[in-house]
């Protein structure tokens, strides 16, 4: 089985399975996706490649991606960075297994858990004017789960519920309790299933809490597939609708598609998938092509680095939310700690080296096949974003955690030696 970005970058065991399948699916997975770029699209591919490295000459960040490569991390890399010396955006690998050809700068790709972040803004933007008590119960605006009184928006949007992931649990003694199909063999004879969001929720609902509701941190995508169906509750519109009108049109955020779909609509590269077919005897299976529905608002989303850059860059320096609400998404629980950061409200704050500063983050690898990366400064100025498809070799994924710090180093720490 594939382990995820999340997974072999938290230092947390439980973490690691609670959070299967939204950050826990490939090795660093995350993609561009299946099929080739239109001559067009190529061409402005190649163009835009060609003028960013008029722009800049930077070897030591192609060098860092391309690390991820040959350490067998990854089939292919995208990655754009935004910071005061302009712009760079570069990629790596191959955009799919027996071609020579490079995954393409202006790539769609499966985002994952990178949906949580944006989830979140919703949510306090909807807090921000009044519709939704970010300390007030959730059952007072979805009776129809009879949840716990005391959980709040804040503990959904903070990990701190204790509602039970729906894709699955670790037993006191060790063990885990799968929870719907979503690895291995039995993912790859469901992944086009589709799960409606409700059905998610009641699922986990049906296995009871892992603990008392503000009583522990525990990350599970149930928390945000029920902030998804809250923010359709109270706005009276579909997660789809509320983000474009919230979000992505005022961003211009034209390649962002929410929910996400079975075939990725743009120039992108694929995503593989390596599991047990029979005990001792692996496969890999193509995998660009699937329903992300199983992680409804927890890590549907397609997007762009472009787009993730423009998104995050804006929620940063405070367009999207409140100053006071900022505050409050950057707020880390005690609890959370992991190579991540620790968590706040649908974001890591992460500490760098101590002459670099703290950056914020959400990373995510929702589905097989592919991961993203999302950091950015506390003002936005200086951000990264990546799409890594993951392919038929299975490297050391305990080398993944040190060419992640590396990178980042290069990026926000002027390529500062790692300890």
């Amino acid at each position: 089985m594939s382990t995820s970005l999340h997974a072999v970058t938290n230092n947390s065991a439980r973490t690691l399975r609670a959070s299967r399948r939204v950050p826990v699916m490939t090795a660093l997975a995350a993609a561009l996706l299946a099929g080739a770029a239109a001559p067009g699209a190529a061409a402005a591919d190649s163009r835009a490649v060609a003028k960013a490295a008029a722009r800049q000459d930077r070897p030591e960040l192609q060098q860092a991606i391309q690390a991820f490569v040959d350490a067998d991390l990854a089939a292919g890399v995208q990655m754009r960075v935004n910071d005061e010396r302009g712009e760079w955006i570069g990629s790596a690998g191959v955009r799919k297994l027996g071609s020579s050809v490079k995954p393409p700068t202006n790539g769609l790709f499966r985002a994952g858990s990178v949906t949580k972040n944006f989830i979140a803004t919703v949510v306090l933007q909807l807090v921000a004017e009044g519709k939704v008590g970010l300390d007030k119960p959730v059952a007072d605006h979805l009776p129809q789960f009879k949840l716990d009184r005391e959980i709040t928006v804040r503990m959904l949007l903070q990990h701190t519920s204790g509602l039970y992931a729906y894709t699955g649990e670790f037993r006191p003694d060790g063990s885990v309790e799968p929870g719907i199909p979503a690895t291995g063999k039995d993912w790859v004879g469901n992944r086009f299933k589709t799960y409606q969001p409700e059905e998610l929720v009641r699922f986990a609902l049906s296995k009871g809490p892992r603990f008392k509701p503000g009583k522990g941190w525990s990350y599970s995508n149930t928390n945000y597939t029920l902030a998804q169906i809250l923010i359709e509750k109270v706005s009276g519109r579909s997660i789809a609708e509320e983000m474009k009108r919230r979000i992505l049109r005022p961003l211009g955020l034209r390649h962002t598609v929410l929910p996400g779909t079975t075939n990725i609509p743009g120039p992108h590269a694929h995503g593989y998938y390596r599991y047990e077919e029979v005990p001792g005897q692996w496969k890999v299976i193509d995998v660009s092509r699937q329903n992300p529905s199983m992680t409804a608002g927890a890590g549907d989303i397609i997007s762009t680095t472009k787009d993730l850059h423009t998104f995050f860059s804006a929620l940063n320096s405070g367009k999207l939310i409140p100053a006071r609400l900022l505050t409050e998404m950057r707020e880390p629980h005690p609890s959370s700690a992991g190579v991540f950061g620790s968590y706040g409200l649908g974001l890591y704050v992460q500490k760098l080296d101590p002459d670099c500063g703290v950056v914020f983050n959400h990373n995510g690898s929702a589905t097989a096949g592919y991961s993203a990366l999302m950091y950015s400064t506390p003002d936005g100025k200086k951000t990264l974003t990546a799409s890594v498809t993951t392919g038929d070799r299975a490297g050391d994924v305990a080398a993944f955690p040190k060419l992640l710090d590396n990178l980042l180093k290069e990026v926000f720490c002027g390529g500062k030696a790692t300890d």
